[in-house]
């Protein structure tokens, strides 16, 4: 039997898709709907806690749920970074008053948070971070710079990874510090405008940001220890609803590919069939994993396939339009709105897949360490 086509899970579909159909459309915006969800209590179903607002359901449902939301072509969620990386980062590591305090307003919908790890000049590489946080008698003072921070200028809460040791070096001296975004003339949020002309990544600046002492997470000097905590939760069950939108955007260019004749070219055929084998086979290998902690390469693994995956899609889904591929659908003179088709934003905005969430050299790298067990790479 297919994995969550029990008697049970189906009945759970089935209220998924009733939902669905009832509360998708008519939204108003995303902050909205982040409270329609929790109203429905839809945030949080796989913490595996009760007693926070949330229900509590098992993995097949969990992937029901995300499977369902992504074919109905839900709204794009804002409350993902608290609900997927910061609540079940909390629950392993944050004290009961952390927990109390944070996750009912994520499994409501009422507070969005945004993660505060990378930095100009140290890109991916996590250790490299020089934010400082210095101890004041009430809490901390930040003062750092975070770049490609996802939602920041949505969001309520940023959890920042930042030195609390004054000299320390690579993973050594950092914590967790949960800061408050409503600090007018500490943090300051400027959009990154993108090739697609949208801004949805932003540069944060903490000029003396004040984050309270209860809301350090872990101890202070643990902080490395949290981050890669956070990190093994970041791909999961969401990369199978990923994978449900990867497939509608592959059935958008078989038929830009029929609707211009270039399925007609047995190379694009060729193509078109090799993307859609490697998205079956990205699937099975997300469910031969999915639930296990023993495969320390396999977040890195499934990141590397589906980021060169998606890249080469927009490149097909380019090469099957043909010279229509650099027309907009709407007049690109000066002065107007610049507009992209479904096609080419899948062409322009996956030119970073394999840059966010960890480049490719950063994914290869902690296979060839902690998997195949080669020499670490000397760092200063």
């Amino acid at each position: 039997m297919e994995f969550g086509r029990t008697s049970e899970d189906e009945a759970f579909r089935a209220e998924v898709r009733g939902w669905l159909a009832e509360h998708v459309g008519g939204v108003g915006d995303r902050r909205e709907w982040e409270r329609v969800l929790g109203g429905g209590g839809w945030i949080g179903i796989g913490w595996g806690v009760e007693g926070y607002g949330n229900r509590a359901v098992g993995l097949e449902r969990q992937v029901v749920w995300a499977e369902e939301y992504a074919r109905v072509r839900a709204p794009a969620r804002s409350g993902h970074i608290g609900e997927k990386l910061l609540a079940p980062t909390l629950i392993a590591h944050g004290s009961e008053e952390q927990k109390n305090r944070f996750l009912p307003p994520i499994a409501s919908g009422d507070e969005l948070w945004c993660q505060g790890y990378s930095e100009p000049g140290a890109g991916s590489d996590l250790a490299g971070i020089r934010t400082e946080a210095v101890r004041e008698a009430d809490g901390y003072r930040i003062s750092g710079q975070k770049i490609w921070t996802s939602l920041a200028h949505e969001a309520d809460w940023c959890f920042v990874l930042a030195r609390t040791e004054a000299g320390s070096r690579r993973h050594r001296g950092l914590s967790f510090l949960l800061v408050p975004m409503d600090q007018p003339g500490r943090i300051e949020v400027r959009p990154i405008r993108q090739m697609t002309g949208t801004s949805e990544f932003n540069e944060v600046f903490f000029d003396g940001a004040h984050a309270r002492a209860e809301h350090l997470v872990g101890g202070e000097g643990n902080g490395w220890q949290v981050a890669m905590s956070l990190l093994g939760f970041e791909r999961g069950v969401s990369t199978l609803a990923q994978q449900v939108g990867f497939a509608q955007e592959l059935g958008q260019v078989i038929e830009a590919a029929v609707a211009s004749g270039a399925a007609d070219d047995p190379v694009v055929r060729d193509l078109l069939v090799r993307q859609w084998a490697e998205l079956r086979t990205m699937r099975w290998n997300a469910l031969r994993t999915l639930g296990s902690s023993a495969d320390q390469g396999a977040p890195s693994v499934a990141k590397l396939m589906w980021g060169r995956w998606h890249q080469r899609l927009g490149e097909l889904a380019m090469r099957v339009r043909g010279a229509g591929a650099a027309v907009g659908p709407g007049d690109w003179s000066a002065g107007s709105p610049y507009e992209l088709d479904a096609l080419q934003h899948l062409f322009l905005f996956s030119r970073a897949d394999t840059i966010y969430g960890g480049s490719d050299e950063i994914q290869r790298t902690i296979i060839a360490e902690r998997v195949l067990g080669l020499p670490r790479e000397a760092k200063g």
